[in-house]
């Protein structure tokens, strides 16, 4: 099987690809390698795929429909896992009009190609953000319609593009929805690095609320890995997953973790949660692998 994986030079998107090259899958990894961190962590990310046959890098953007049409024919992608997009819900508030480009029209130009070349089915990944802060636990037939972020929102709206593009033709699709993902290769503006950072530089770590009450469901990259591939090789028509750990951890119980790992006490700056931040995550969601139980690195994830 041949895959489109977008974003694939980044955290998720390159373990998915040396997972899906591991099985003998060929991968076509579509990254443009901005400059929302630095592009030479992404690059370092891919370096052991660069050695491998069935892989390919298509360095270029989503939303350039003229390069994707070139990528189609030439490439002939049968199945695609949609990872590539602008992340985070507060960088977003701050430039709103590029997470709407890049999240939303870049997604319906991916969902149009997919038609317009026949492909077998369609993977888009999501996030937990879209449940905003409806009651937890989060399942999949909760309302979705308050996001709190344009971050938030551009994904709901990509979800629902799927749906229509589903509808209309009939094409495979399947919406992921992710739950604050850990693991090697992780971006650097991602809570554990940040608070490691802080931590081991004495400096203060901004934590919302002191951390009481404000609960993240922490999952494990290989389960997410694991939920996605599931995904791609399901032949459901449409439906929508949640990819979690379902046991949400207390922030301030998470410092106190790392507090122990690194032997150094965490220095709190206390502030109120932003508007864009949801105080909780907590999924709980339907099988994609019915009555299996993936666990790596001590996270167990019912997918």
């Amino acid at each position: 099987m041949r895959y489109l994986v977008t974003g694939g030079a980044g955290f998720i998107g390159s373990h998915l690809a040396d997972h899906l090259l591991a099985r003998g899958d060929e991968v076509i990894c579509l990254d443009n390698f901005n400059d929302y961190y630095a592009p030479a962590r992404k690059r370092r990310n891919i370096a052991a795929a660069l050695t491998k046959p069935g892989y390919t890098l298509v360095e270029g953007d989503f939303r350039d429909q003229e390069q994707m049409q070139q990528l189609f024919a030439t490439h002939r992608p049968q199945r695609i896992a949609h990872l590539g997009a602008m992340a985070g819900p507060r960088p977003s508030v701050q430039r709103p009009l590029l997470y709407e480009e890049v999240n939303v029209r870049g997604t319906v130009n991916l969902l149009d190609l997919a038609r317009q070349h026949g492909c077998e089915g369609f993977v888009l990944a999501s996030t937990s953000s879209v449940y905003g802060q409806a009651p937890t636990p989060w399942t999949e037939d909760l309302a979705t319609d308050r996001p709190l972020s344009p971050y938030a929102a551009t994904k709901k709206a990509a979800e629902v593009l799927a749906y229509t593009f589903h509808y209309l033709y009939q094409m495979p699709t399947r919406v992921v929805r992710f739950f604050t993902v850990y693991g090697p290769r992780g971006r650097p503006d991602m809570t554990p690095y940040v608070f490691v950072d802080a931590m081991m530089q004495r400096k203060p770590i901004t934590l919302f609320n002191g951390g009481e009450g404000v609960y993240r469901d922490w999952t494990y990259v290989d389960d997410i890995v694991a939920g996605v591939i599931a995904a791609l090789d399901s032949d459901i028509s449409f439906d929508i997953f949640n990819l979690g750990n379902s046991s949400p951890v207390q922030l301030r119980d998470f410092i106190s973790l790392l507090e122990q790992v690194t032997d150094l006490e965490a220095i709190i700056d206390s502030k109120p949660l932003p508007a864009a931040d949801p105080p909780g995550s907590g999924g709980s969601g339907r099988s994609l692998v019915p009555a299996r139980i993936y666990a790596w690195a001590g996270c167990t994830c019912a997918i």
